[in-house]
């Protein structure tokens, strides 16, 4: 066992967890089962056509002159239907034809401007061939009646090589000026590892423009950017990662693109003739491994935090008054978190993004239809459109004062409330050098399990907390409240007078410049993937601590009080001063700091990393592996034996700015860290296997 650690103050004997009402301080409530902070509900979604319930669709179209829909599917089928009879009969299956994988399939449909004349449709797909797959665009003509395709009229109007069989975009319109647009992702894996974002010899990581009535199969127009040379002459504009969804603006004729981010940015870009929008060298607002980036970017008009699962769908500009509050400006969504954003616009400048609605989950694409409704494709099955929803708001009982939710008497913050448990854990993560007061509180008559790999599955209701001090200074609380959807974490920034916290909903820094990760922050470090809260493990909770004056188990005094039940038996965590060796110091830190995000499933960057203390360093990829970016040192890989000054881990952990590990809500160097990386390191003989 570790040795004895602090703790604010225990219960002196087990059973005092439930005192009485008349033995307690009188709170609005008492630090479970907070209610969830309401969510945005100025728009709302409810059905539309509610007999189209077909799994798999990615993209809804308009006809360009009737009243007539058509859903694409992703595994090769397009349905049509109209309002008047949504019952949706199969207008074409190129199932025969499709490459179909995670994000490949059949992509989207697009009516050619002159459709009336022409009745020609363009079809874009992904196909067998090449490296991993092909990106195809291809032009097809409409039977004499309308419902269907010929499928033998098909011309290949375009085709691109996928190196891998993600980051495919696909989307395909023609824009105001008759020119057939084409978004291509980077060609996949992680991290653009063939540098496509900022190659413009390549047509990946691009929006492409062609003139497809021009010439066979394209001409180039004369005003693309690279229509003399000095770059594929078919491309718009380049630097994206995966735009899966973009639109135009069909007042202005601006083009609004959502880029699916890595793992820390989404991003909305409005697209200019000959912009580069950064990917590769940046993602969102931020340079990718290095504190600053050179070049002539663009910087996004709306970002937001990836928390653990993002993919942005870009959206559409509002025209038509359906949803007046927000006529005129764009709009877009997440796939997995479901909210809903809009960023104003201001004589076409756009504003900051603000949540409006949070009942988007699974919608791939969005639709703006002639009348100005906004239709939204569910990739599980069904549509819906956007309407008003301020009738619909919740009832706001979320505690926005620390004072309110129970869990710190704010009064005197060193006083343990009766219903709360202090914990110590024995390795902690960085937070710049803050001293931590850790508590959990648990509904009366719940215990606590523990699972086979030794995590703590608190019951739902429990609250977890942390209050970060600096110099003696109280300057954050944070809860993590586990209720039936799962963790979720609030910040509360502790007022300058010391005398209550306030709720922070978005990341910001106070003038010391302490972090407030804010609403998005907490599950980016909590992930799905390292099971939610960090600190309440076995191997976090096996040590000695104080309780009356007397060094006890923790766990066992955990148990004793009826709060947990039994633990397996895990490795403990070394405590920082423990007598191990560098490695194990080195690996437990990784554990700690890393390994939530870089990890089997995890959220973490570009290199192939698993930080975990259990994966032997040979199965890591840490010790000799390739990195992702240089940080301006010489030939680096990620672990370079012998080589401190060669080694990105090091240089990650001693850097400023974007390039610092952990990313998020620290700003300050963990100079024990840095020091004793660089010693194992440099100690480090050979790699393990080499």
């Amino acid at each position: 066992m570790a040795r004895v650690g602090w703790v604010a103050a225990w219960l002196l004997a087990a059973g005092t967890q439930g005192c009485g009402e008349n033995d307690a301080p009188q709170f609005e409530a008492r630090c479970v089962a907070l209610p969830r902070l309401p969510s945005p509900a100025q728009v709302v979604v409810e059905r539309a056509f509610a007999q189209v319930d077909i799994e798999g669709g990615v993209a809804l179209v308009e006809h360009p002159s009737e009243s007539r829909f058509y859903l694409v599917v992703k595994s090769g089928q397009i349905y049509t239907f109209t309002p008047n009879d949504p019952s949706p009969e199969l207008f074409v299956d190129i199932e025969d034809a499709l490459m179909i994988s995670g994000e490949a399939g059949l992509l989207d449909l697009e009516f050619h401007p002159d459709f009336a004349a022409n009745g020609q449709v363009f079809l874009s797909y992904n196909a067998p061939g090449g490296a991993a797959m092909l990106s195809r665009v291809s032009r097809f003509s409409v039977t004499s009646d309308g419902s269907g395709v010929e499928r033998d009229s098909e011309a290949v109007i375009i085709e691109v090589d996928q190196p891998y069989t993600n980051h495919n975009g696909g989307d395909i319109g023609f824009g105001p000026d008759g020119l057939l647009y084409f978004g291509l992702g980077d060609g996949g894996s992680a991290g653009d590892p063939q540098g496509n974002g900022q190659n413009t010899d390549t047509l990946l990581g691009a929006m492409l423009r062609i003139d497809v009535d021009g010439a066979e199969p394209y001409a180039i127009p004369p005003d693309n950017p690279f229509a003399a040379g000095g770059g594929a002459p078919e491309i718009y504009a380049w630097g994206f990662r995966n735009p899966w969804r973009w639109s135009f603006d069909r007042a202005t004729g601006d083009l609004w693109l959502g880029d699916v981010g890595q793992h820390r940015w989404e991003e909305i870009d409005r697209v200019l003739l000959g912009g580069n929008y950064g990917w590769g060298v940046k993602e969102g607002p931020e340079c990718i491994g290095v504190d600053t980036c050179a070049g002539d970017f663009i910087d996004p008009v709306a970002a937001y935090r990836n928390a653990g699962s993002a993919s942005v769908v870009g959206g559409a500009v509002m025209r038509g008054n359906t949803v007046p509050a927000f006529e005129g400006g764009y709009i877009f969504s997440d796939f997995y978190d479901g909210m809903i954003w809009h960023v104003p616009l201001d004589a076409g400048v756009a504003g900051k993004a603000e949540m409006i609605g949070s009942d988007a989950n699974g919608i791939a694409a969005w639709t703006l239809a002639r009348d100005g409704t906004l239709y939204g494709t569910r990739y599980q099955g069904g549509l819906v459109r956007l309407v008003e929803g301020e009738q619909l708001a919740p009832v706001d009982e979320f505690p926005r004062k620390l004072s309110a939710t129970g869990c710190v008497d704010v009064e005197q913050p060193a006083n343990v409330l009766p219903w709360i448990l202090p914990y110590d854990i024995n390795l902690p993560f960085w937070s710049d050098g803050a001293d931590k007061q850790r508590f959990v509180a648990v509904p009366d008559g719940e215990t606590a399990s523990v699972d086979n790999a030794g995590l703590v599955q608190w019951p739902r209701g429990t609250v977890l907390g942390k209050s970060f001090s600096i110099d003696e200074r109280l300057v954050e609380t944070r809860l993590l409240v586990r209720d039936g959807d799962g963790w979720v974490g609030y910040g509360y920034a502790w007022d300058a007078d010391g005398r209550d916290a306030t709720f922070v909903d978005e990341e910001r820094s106070d003038a010391a410049g302490w972090i407030f990760p804010g609403l998005r922050g907490c599950p980016a470090c909590h992930t799905d993937a390292a099971g939610g809260p960090l600190g309440t493990t076995v191997a976090q909770l096996d040590r000695q601590v104080l309780a009356g004056g007397t060094s006890v188990d923790q766990l066992r005094h955990l148990a004793d009080l009826g709060v947990l039940a039994s633990a397996g038996d895990f490795e403990p965590l070394p405590q920082p001063a423990d007598p191990v060796s560098a490695e194990v110091a080195v690996r437990a830190y990784l554990h700690v700091n890393c390994s939530p995000c870089h990890r089997d499933e995890g959220t973490g960057g570009r290199a192939d990393l698993d930080l975990r203390r259990e994966i032997p360093l040979a199965d890591s990829g840490l010790c000799d592996a390739p990195s992702a970016g240089d940080l301006g040192l010489t030939d680096p890989r990620i672990v370079v034996p012998a080589a401190p000054e060669r080694s990105i881990l090091l240089a990650r952990i001693n850097s400023d700015g974007d390039a610092h590990m952990p990313p998020l809500a620290t700003a300050v160097r963990d100079a024990a860290a840095v020091e004793l990386v660089q010693n194992w390191i440099a100690a480090l003989a050979d790699c393990p296997g080499a």
